[in-house]
């Protein structure tokens, strides 16, 4: 099996290469190497892939047409899993034409390319950013998603929408995950929990949102993963009971699904610091503030259809995960 995957270098990215290596599998991996967080790191994560004589690397912005199309026209894939995108909810407010061209331009290169050059199942990254306003929890894919609060949002959202345009058209199988807050190893550093370890560590105070009073589905890297890779095996296919007087947004009657990946264990921020101090034998300085634009307060992620579909099961309470996280980083930044 020959599987692509865009933003290799990412920390998802990384972690599913690394677990479609270990099954013996051929992994082209592609990433533009941005400037959004420390490059370094990311060069780090591709000197670990490329020990595998099976992990080929490529130098390639999503965001180019002619490259993008190029690399379909020159590759055949199995499998394609797109991971590349511009992250961040709060970057996405100063600089959203990152946005645009990452998310939107890009995943329409993809599209083409598996359109034009074919590949068994698309699998995408999408994000439990989608759900926006929505206050019901936990968060079921079966809900709409029409009211977003960051740009990130709408182009993860748009995502799904040209996702779903393309499997009714070109009978493309497209299968979109909607990630819960991922943390672990390898980490990226604009996330929670690697600026509150840096912060504790170096003695500075922590930037605290909403007072901490938040809740999130932290998810441990290695669950996401195994239930990537499960699903990649498991090509969307249409709804045979979808039907149009009361459409369900999770399927279709063309080849299309949505799911939510994350840990269906809801975690206080608090407590999220709380183990995080325990297990760096520190306390935080908490630097309490307001609410942030594009934030939402609470994410609780129903998994039950991902549980049915592929036997997806996380396992890794946050008691587990950022022990895990906090080794890496001791050992990688030498602190």
């Amino acid at each position: 099996m020959r599987v692509l995957v865009t933003g290799a270098a990412g920390f998802i990215g990384y972690a599913l290469s690394q677990a479609l290596l270990r099954r013996g599998n051929d992994v082209l991996g592609v990433d533009n190497l941005n400037s959004y967080y420390d490059v370094r790191l990311k060069e780090a994560r591709l000197d670990r892939l490329k020990a595998d004589s099976r992990f080929r690397f490529e130098l390639l912005d999503v965001a180019s047409r002619e490259k993008m199309t190029a690399l379909f026209a020159l590759n055949k894939f199995d499998a394609v899993v797109h991971l590349a995108a511009q992250a961040g909810v709060r970057y996405s407010l100063t600089n959203p034409h990152a946005y645009v061209d990452a998310n939107v331009v890009g995943f329409l290169n993809v599209l083409e390319g598996v359109r034009h050059h074919g590949a068994g199942h698309l699998v995408y990254a999408s994000s439990s950013s989608v759900y926006g306003a929505n206050a019901k929890l936990p968060f079921s894919e079966h809900d709409s998603v029409d009211h977003p609060f960051s740009l990130y949002a709408a182009t993860k959202k748009a995502n799904e929408l040209m996702a779903h345009t393309y499997a009714h058209l070109y009978g493309v199988r497209c299968t979109g995950l909607r990630f819960f807050t991922v943390y672990g190893p390898w980490g990226r550093p604009d996330m929670a929990l690697f600026l509150f370890t840096k912060g504790i560590l170096s003695g500075r105070p922590i930037p605290v949102f909403n007072q901490g009073n938040m809740v999130r589905d932290f998810t441990y890297v290695d669950d996401i993963v195994e239930g990537v890779v499960r699903v990649i095996d498991r090509p969307a296919a249409p709804n045979p009971s979808w039907r149009a007087e009361s459409p369900d947004p999770a399927t279709s009657q063309a080849p299309y699904r949505i799911y939510n990946i994350g840990n269906n264990r809801p975690v206080k921020l608090m407590r999220y610091i709380e183990v995080l101090e325990q297990v760096l034998g520190r306390k935080a300085a908490l630097d309490l503030q307001p609410m942030q634009k594009g934030d939402v307060v609470a994410t609780i992620a129903d998994v039950s259809a991902l549980e049915q579909a592929v036997g997806y099961r996380p396992s890794t309470p946050v008691e587990v995960g950022i022990p895990k996280f906090v080794e890496w980083y001791r050992s990688y930044y030498k602190v």
